[in-house]
Order: structure tokens, then C-alpha cells, then sequence
């Protein structure tokens, strides 16, 4: 059975980006151990469970009703209310390591030195690591023993620059508690646009994939061994397909 780590933030998970390859995996039959900064339930944006929200630059409706549902179902059944702390896991027991996006996870995943540095055991053993959305930039400051990027030369892909937007975004989290609260910041847009950043790492051998395009109907996730990555949303579940089947062969 593949033991698989995943990592979600506390500060503003979208929903499907981890239901849906939380369920393809489970389905899969892999026994899964969640992880967060601080220990406690990756609650999602309000916006990811609300199923009338338009995405002001794509402009459609990004939340089906039964993914919205799907996600309600878990949170009920608390299936991700007891997750580790990222500090307490050690790469050497997991076979894979998977980190999801959403706009909180520039806040407390991507830049996290915790994260990177299981990232470059991961890598130093040639396990399978996934990223979605802007996750992906976590990759960015795990490096290799030569001080470049571990995805240097590498195809990857990339929230597309055309989806940035300067807008005010706020951080609400369904369910929030004293104890889990999430954050009261707001950023002029994201935190970071990903697209240039995952160029430079990449360099000029590399290969950045970013879609603006895309949609459920177009998903984009490609498979460069041992990395997988994914775009957004829209593409949470063939991001959910890659990972098993890269995890399967």
C-alpha cells in the first residue's frame, strides 16, 4: 500500500483542491496522512464552498454543486480534522509527498522551510512529489546540492500569469474557530504571481506549462518524473488521476 503525505494550508484552503485528489487516492487505496503548519483542520475558503461564485477573471462558475457537496460531506464526517504537524513528518515514511493549493498556501506552505526541506528528501530519494496550483511554488526553494532548484531542466506547470489579479482578497474560512481561526489579511490579489517565478526556476532548459485556456473540459497536469503538478482548480481532478497513476506504476 503507498503511503502518501499530504499537505494543506491553514490560512485558506480552496475545497476541491484537496477533495479531489484526496478521493482519487483514496479510492486508489492509498492510506493518506494529512498535514498542516499548525496541526489543526485545513478549513476551506468560504468562496470554494459557495457554489453561485464566478471567478472574476476566468468568469464562470469554478464550484460545482457536488463537489461542494462532496466537500461538506467531509468536513462532516471529519475526515481531515486530526491532521500532523508538517514539523513531525519525516520523509523516510512515505512513498509520495502531495501539497494542495489555494490561495493560503503562499501564506504557509510555499515559502515554509519546513516544506522545503521535506521536498528535497523526497527528492534526494527519487519519490513522486505533487503540487496544484500555486503550491507549485513551493518547489521553487527546495534545492538540489548544487544549489539550483529541484525542478531545474524540469517541465512544470504554472498558474498562468493571465489569471493574476490585483483585487482585494480576503481569507474567511468555513467553520473557523478560536482555535483554527485562519487570518483577517487581506493582499492585493495573491501573494506572489507564480508563473515568472517557476520560469527562473526552471531555467532555460526547462519548461514552464501554463494554460490560460484551460477549464474542466481542458484540465492541465503533466507528469515530468518524479514531479506531478497542476494548474488550479479546474484541473483538481486530473491532478488526482496523474498522481495515481504515476504512483501506481
Amino acid at each position: 500500500m503507498k503511503k502518501v503525505l499530504v499537505l494543506a494550508s491553514n490560512l485558506g484552503l480552496w475545497g476541491e483542491e484537496l477533495q479531489a485528489p484526496w478521493d482519487a487516492m483514496k479510492k486508489a487505496g492509498f492510506e493518506l496522512t494529512l498535514a498542516t503548519e499548525k496541526g489543526i483542520t485545513p478549513l476551506p475558503l468560504i468562496l470554494s464552498i459557495d457554489k453561485t461564485f464566478v471567478d472574476p477573471v476566468q468568469q464562470y462558475a469554478v464550484n460545482p454543486p457536488e463537489v461542494v457537496d462532496r466537500i461538506m460531506e467531509i468536513l462532516a464526517n471529519n475526515e481531515w480534522a486530526n491532521p500532523i504537524k508538517i514539523s513531525d513528518a519525516k520523509a523516510d515514511d512515505y512513498d509520495a509527498m502531495v501539497i494542495v493549493g489555494g490561495p493560503g498556501s503562499p501564506l504557509d506552505l510555499v515559502g515554509n522551510a519546513k516544506v522545503h526541506r521535506l521536498l528535497e528528501a523526497f527528492n534526494k530519494a527519487n519519490k513522486v512529489t505533487g503540487a496544484l496550483c500555486y503550491a507549485v511554488g513551493a518547489f521553487v526553494w527546495a534545492q538540489r546540492p548544487d544549489g539550483r532548484s529541484i525542478i531545474y531542466g524540469r517541465s512544470i506547470v504554472a498558474h498562468p500569469r493571465e489569471w493574476d489579479f490585483t483585487g482585494d482578497l480576503p481569507y474567511p474560512l468555513y467553520g473557523a474557530t478560536k482555535e483554527n481561526p485562519g487570518t483577517d489579511l487581506v493582499t492585493p490579489g495573491f501573494v506572489f504571481p507564480l508563473q515568472p517565478i517557476i520560469e527562473h526556476a526552471v531555467g532555460d532548459s526547462g519548461k514552464v506549462i501554463a494554460e490560460p485556456g484551460a477549464n474542466r473540459e481542458k484540465p492541465v497536469a503533466h507528469v515530468d518524473f518524479p514531479f506531478v503538478t497542476a494548474q488550479s482548480v479546474e484541473s483538481s481532478i486530473a491532478f488526482g488521476k496523474a498522481l495515481v497513476e504515476t504512483l501506481s506504476r
